[in-house]
């Protein structure tokens, strides 16, 4: 198990264990853009991540776990204060798992496995014992998870770059994006619905809840997550939150 400090760089490939686990507390850390051999389940116990993939943009809040397959370049940036355990798979023991990226629940179960096996030592034999039996039951508690609505698609036109460039920031209304690229929104929808599969106004939507609830895991008041996103009052944000969730600002961080 490593500690991991946020000077350190980290390679879980240099190690001969089919498991490798890490545990860490950082603040407003950027991993940069990497990837390795190994599969990884990153859960967050505390805190919200913000992870960009090529074509996605993923939100991992509290108490979710980001299934990341072997080989696939992604980027962590974390803000404020975020807690988490890392565990890395070999690729033989990720065959039956998801091949795509995805936000998972953590259920009880797995939290509980999850704490032992980012704690065990690099030297750990998993393949015996009580570890074999805690390898067990997170591979099949991961294939069997429910997984959340918590990727972005990013649309890939040039056109769109500047809009890509500052994930913080509100997305423009339709109208005001057609002046800053030049294009029509007719066009502009064509674009969205090609590469993501959505509208620009069901994309921001999108963007927005994913933005509210980063800034809500992150200690934001709900105050200053309505102004930051554009809304005009306290429950216009509260009744779109509950509209896209189901649930109340509140509620969900709960």
């Amino acid at each position: 198990m490593a500690w991991l400090e946020s000077h350190v760089t980290f390679d879980p490939d240099r190690y001969p264990a089919s498991v490798i686990g890490i545990a860490s507390q950082l603040g407003d850390h950027d991993s940069g853009l990497h990837q390795h051999q190994r599969g990884q389940l990153l859960f967050t116990r505390r805190g919200c991540m913000r992870i960009t993939l090529a074509q996605q943009l993923c939100l991992l809040p509290p108490s979710r776990a980001a299934w990341i397959p072997s080989g696939v370049a992604h980027r962590a940036v974390m803000q404020r204060s975020v807690d988490y355990r890392s565990i890395y798979l070999t690729p033989a023991l990720c065959i039956d798992l998801p091949q795509q990226v995805c936000v998972i629940e953590v259920s009880p179960l797995l939290r509980a496995v999850l704490e032992p096996m980012a704690l065990a030592d690099f030297a750990t034999d998993w393949q015996q014992g009580k570890s074999a039996h805690l390898l067990g039951l997170c591979l099949s508690e991961i294939r069997e998870a429910a997984q959340q609505p918590m990727l972005l698609p990013l649309p890939c036109d040039k056109r769109l770059a500047p809009l890509l460039a500052t994930p913080e920031r509100l997305p423009p209304e339709l109208q005001v994006l057609e002046r800053q690229i030049g294009a029509s929104g007719r066009t502009i929808g064509r674009i969205f619905q090609r590469e993501t599969g959505m509208s620009y106004q069901q994309w921001r939507q999108q963007w927005r809840l994913m933005r509210a609830m980063e800034l809500l895991a992150t200690g934001r008041s709900l105050s200053y997550s309505a102004f930051e996103l554009g809304f005009a009052s306290d429950s216009a944000f509260i009744a779109f939150f509950k509209d896209m969730t189901g649930v109340t600002p509140g509620n969900w961080l709960k």
